[in-house]
């Protein structure tokens, strides 16, 4: 049978402090959990190492989690080790595993983690459990990773390619990018490893500071796999936006860069864009496009070279840019790419405009972890046909697709996609300017994840002097920063001083946090209850912090969400808000109170999520003042109550 996981989100905002979403299928299991399972496995921790992994390696990360475990006896090593080897964990009882390990053995985080890189990465991709892993070590705190620099050195001349991106890592991010670069000057393979660490590095601002090192790497005198690498490092680089695109656009012509370039470049903006440069990037691209065997006009890859081709057109003057654009036509459907964005409940793309009565075929490419999909509505239907989708629910209508209403304020609109996975949508544009939202009618996501498609009467035209419009939803706040705890932790004693009730209430309802949360008789029950938080979390202002910006840090059992497979096939998400030995009830929808019953004995499988379905960067849009604005009022609701 297959099982093609439609996971649900409950709503935007969906859950402070706790709820999640897809658990990874590898680490799931084919039996059904019931309330006897939620009991501690008995786990015989003083039998041979090999036989304790064993016991281990049979639990599914829930269960894993309830085996006795403390900081405080060797016998316990084990259990924390295997954690740390899990993909789908949270990040808190990650956090948790590595200072048990490291109270233990009397050591410190930076020095467990380098020690058992080698056994959970030992293929040397820089994915799962390897990246997981990195990423701990480097989400340690500065003083700790500069007091085991020598550790770290130790580690980029390590036989294990892992460890050497995790020594450079660590070594960059402690502002010793000198030495770094030193270490790997006499070799370039070590150079292209240093390079790869770049995009892992959590602070901007650091990977800002290596531009001048990563332009160099891009010299033509450098192998093919150190200018690779640089082209993949320069594409997490922010500033001099301008430059970056003058020296990236030519490496579109090299094949064994092309790919990487061209994602680079399109997230460069169009105001950065050198119009000389444009114009030599436009001729080759149409080029590339004509000579490219149509069998190949349909990868990922050629679909990005002529998303890239699109928007150069309208840097080009009108006669070039019309003659470019017609011969693209005749070769190549003009294609829309969008993806999602991972934990963030967004598509990359937040607006684009089409030439009224053409063809057009849009990609929607989901890298979250949840299911989407997008429908384009008829001008200001985007909340209508969104409600409409809520109140249908997952029946499949005319369309022949979930959650894509039997309306006529529906243009078009895709299947719902699942994690790592794509669909394409091809149809004539509406032959009426005007502005046509797309939204994921998903329950509750549309208030976060939505778009405008711009029809206009001449493409080319519009594309010479853009219009961005509206927003759909009315919002209007423009990105402040992408928020990181360090950002704000060293400053929450003086934030919260001076506050102000009403601005922190204002700001909670425009954030849409009573969307699922309640505060006394206001907002709705979705999510945990929040006038009593501050008391809850024992007046942890700092927890409370990290909940917001790193919702998935710590899990509520109560708000986990469940994907429930039956035998049938059909997939059911959300939260359990009943179970016995006979049947399970689960609130798959935000929208209706009525939960979903299944017998037990129609359930084939069911996952426990790990990653929060309260999307990351909620408070992206919101300033300093405001964030500590909100956390004041949490922080005000106990007295108030």
């Amino acid at each position: 049978m297959q099982k093609t996981p439609v996971c649900i989100a409950l709503c935007c905002i969906a859950f402070l402090f706790g709820m999640t979403t897809t658990d990874t299928l590898a680490q799931t299991h084919s039996h059904t959990e019931t309330k006897q399972d939620i009991k501690p496995p008995k786990i015989f921790l003083d039998k041979n190492p090999r036989i304790v992994k064993y016991q281990l390696k049979r639990l599914n990360n829930a269960r894993l989690l309830l085996v006795e475990r403390s900081d405080d006896d060797p016998k316990y090593l084990l259990v924390h080790q295997e954690i740390l080897g899990r993909e789908g964990i949270a990040k808190g009882d990650l956090d948790d595993a590595v200072q048990a390990i490291s109270n233990i053995n009397d050591t410190d985080p930076v020095t467990e983690i380098l020690k058992l890189i080698p056994d959970f990465a030992s293929e040397g991709e820089l994915k799962g459990t390897a990246k997981q892993f990195v990423n701990l070590l480097l989400e340690q705190k500065r003083e700790t990773l500069k007091s085991r620099t020598g550790s770290l050195v130790e580690a980029t001349e390590a036989d294990n390619r892992l460890l050497n991106i995790a020594g450079y890592a660590g070594l960059l991010l402690t502002g010793a990018s000198d030495k770094a670069f030193d270490l790997a000057s006499n070799n370039s393979q070590k150079v292209a490893t240093l390079l790869e660490s770049i995009p892992l590095i959590p602070s901007q601002e650091i990977r800002n500071s290596l531009s001048e090192r990563v332009i160099d790497a891009l010299g033509e005198q450098n192998r093919v796999d150190v200018r690779l690498a640089a082209v993949k490092a320069m594409s997490t680089i922010t500033t001099d936006l301008s430059n970056k695109f003058i020296v990236t656009a030519p490496l579109v012509k090299n094949p064994d860069l092309r790919e990487s370039a061209v994602q680079v470049l399109l997230k460069i903006p169009r105001k950065n864009r050198d119009a000389a440069v444009a114009e030599q990037l436009a001729t080759y691209l149409v080029k590339f496009a004509e000579d490219t065997p149509p069998a190949d006009r349909t990868s990922d890859a050629f679909v990005e070279a002529m998303q890239l081709a699109d928007q150069t057109l309208g840097l080009l003057p009108s006669e070039m840019s019309d003659r470019y654009r017609k011969r693209l036509g005749d070769v190549t459907v003009r294609v829309i790419l969008i993806h999602t964005v991972e934990e963030e409940m967004r598509y990359d793309v937040p607006w684009f405009a089409v030439q009224a009565g053409t063809d057009i075929q849009i990609i929607l490419k989901n890298e979250d972890l949840m299911a989407h999909n997008l429908v384009i509505t008829m001008p200001e239907a985007l909340q209508t046909v969104a409600l409409q989708a809520a109140a249908e629910g997952p029946t499949i209508g005319p369309s022949g697709k979930q959650y894509v209403p039997d309306s006529s304020d529906v243009l078009f609109g895709t299947e719902m996609v699942s994690a790592e996975t794509q669909t394409r949508v091809t149809f004539r544009a509406p032959s009426t300017p005007g502005e046509y939202p797309y939204v994921c009618t998903f329950p509750g996501h549309w208030m976060r994840m939505y778009g405008v498609m711009v029809v206009v009467d001449n493409l080319g035209e519009f594309q010479r002097n853009p219009v961005e419009p509206k927003d759909p939803v009315g919002s209007n706040r423009p990105l402040v920063q992408a928020w990181k705890v360090e950002d704000l932790n060293n400053k929450i004693e003086m934030g919260l001083r001076g506050r102000n009730f009403e601005i922190g209430k204002k700001i909670f309802n425009e954030a849409t946090c009573a969307q699922c949360h309640k505060v006394g008789q206001e907002g709705k029950a979705v999510g945990p209850d929040l006038t009593d938080l501050w008391s809850r979390w024992k007046g942890d202002a700092a927890g409370v912090l990290r909940e917001i910006i790193e919702p998935s840090h710590k899990i509520e059992a109560k708000y986990i969400v469940r994907k429930v497979i039956t035998l049938d096939g059909d997939v059911i998400s959300g939260i359990v808000v009943a179970e016995d030995k006979e049947t399970i009830s689960i609130l798959p929808n935000p929208e209706s109170p009525e939960p979903t019953v299944i017998a037990q004995e129609d359930i084939d499988d069911m996952i426990k999520s790990s990653v929060s379905i309260m999307p990351k960067g909620l408070m992206d849009r919101f300033t300093e003042d405001e964030i500590f604005e909100l956390l004041s009022y949490l922080r005000s609701l106990n007295s108030n109550k």
